[in-house]
């Protein structure tokens, strides 16, 4: 669009495309409903367990746990997620009775996209606990008091809101934490998949690994399923890993990582973490880290798993308006996303002396950072 500044200079045409730009923006999070009301329905579920390849409106709608004032209103939903990619539509003819003519009926069928938003993915993931928890009411309602923690002084959104930090309301809250763990499972199990497959050499000649804030273990079970050879301990909060039983290769230790040490590795992994925290708290982190890589006096390293903006490497635009949303996103907590040169800063005052980084899936580095 035109950079110019004078009503007199815009077009009629560059008026219009302006007033639709902003009109898009503004009714984005339209889309995002759709296809949560979508999931809390279960119309994935519905069209998989329908047991073809796709459904007839008729029987997608008596399946749905639906008012029957509502059933005009499932082709509007349908055709919005259809026309954004969430599900494939065919017409196919159907006879209403035997006398009748055949009648023309919608039909809805998964594709990739939906089929990561099943109950039971057939992919090495599921997205069902993540959308569930980024757009849920709980998270969603907080965003319209954006401003008005812009014009305070609380640390994140999220208490502006509630009163509390996010993280309180997942311990207090089983059904959250439950949703919030399946989701970093879930990415969990992809990010293995990506740098256990792309980076191998990152973990080869490991003998222990420590994964900092490692939840259920996803990671650190496809690390030892990879590398029989590790012993990894996964190190979260009590409450996370209270009810989790290990095994010969792999064991939980509940503590809290700013205020308990934590375990001595050749190799600490940190998957996710800096970005939900604030500089001050990444530095109590990465400080703590290098303590139990040098504790054992062999030196070993940080394995650090990110997003990076403004990254040096030449991205689509999909990814960076992506990095640039989970960017903003994290203010519902203290953290953000970080560029190399802020990155850089970090590892310098921890104490760490270089590093160095490898491009995955597209949006997240490995990066080894060395005491």
């Amino acid at each position: 669009m035109s950079s110019s500044s004078s009503s007199e200079e815009v077009s009629s045409v560059e008026l219009l495309q302006a007033r639709n730009f902003l009109w898009h923006f503004a009714v984005d999070h339209v889309k995002a409903m759709a296809l949560n009301c979508a999931i809390d329905l279960g119309i994935p579920d519905i069209i998989h367990n329908h047991g073809g390849e796709s459904i007839p409106l008729s029987k997608l709608i008596a399946a749905l746990p639906i008012h029957p004032s509502k059933a005009h209103c499932v082709p509007r939903l349908m055709r919005i997620l259809v026309h954004h990619g969430f599900f494939g539509t065919t017409k196919k003819h159907h006879h209403q009775q035997e006398e009748e003519e055949e009648e023309e009926e919608e039909e809805y069928s998964l594709n990739v996209v939906s089929r990561l938003l099943l109950d039971e993915s057939p992919f090495i993931i599921s997205m069902k606990p993540f959308v569930s928890v980024i757009l849920s009411p709980k998270l969603i309602g907080v965003w319209g008091s954006l401003s008005a923690w812009f014009r305070n002084s609380d640390a994140t959104l999220y208490r502006t809101v509630e009163g509390r930090d996010f993280n309180d309301l997942l311990e207090h809250n089983p059904e959250s934490l439950h949703l919030f763990n399946e989701a970093m499972s879930n990415d969990s199990k992809l990010i293995a998949h990506a740098a256990l497959k792309d980076c191998k050499e990152v973990f080869q000649g490991l003998k222990s690994l420590v994964d900092v804030g490692g939840g259920t273990g996803s990671m650190a079970k496809a690390i030892t399923n990879s590398f029989p050879h590790i012993h990894c301990t996964v190190f979260d909060l009590p409450h996370v890993v209270a009810d989790l039983h290990g095994s010969e290769k792999l064991n939980f230790v509940g503590g809290d990582m700013f205020s308990d040490p934590i375990p001595p590795a050749d190799a600490i992994l940190l998957k996710w973490i800096l970005i939900g925290w604030s500089e001050e708290k990444c530095l109590v982190i990465l400080k703590k880290c290098r303590e139990a890589l040098l504790s054992r006096g062999k030196g070993g390293k940080v394995i650090i798993v990110e997003m990076v903006v403004g990254s040096p490497i030449n991205m689509d635009k999909e990814i960076n308006d992506l990095q640039l949303a989970i960017d903003i996103g994290m203010m519902i907590e203290a953290g953000k996303h970080r560029t190399f040169k802020e990155l850089e800063k970090l590892f310098k005052d921890a104490g760490f002396s270089h590093y160095k980084s490898t491009l995955i899936l597209g949006e997240r580095y490995v990066i080894e950072v060395y005491p």
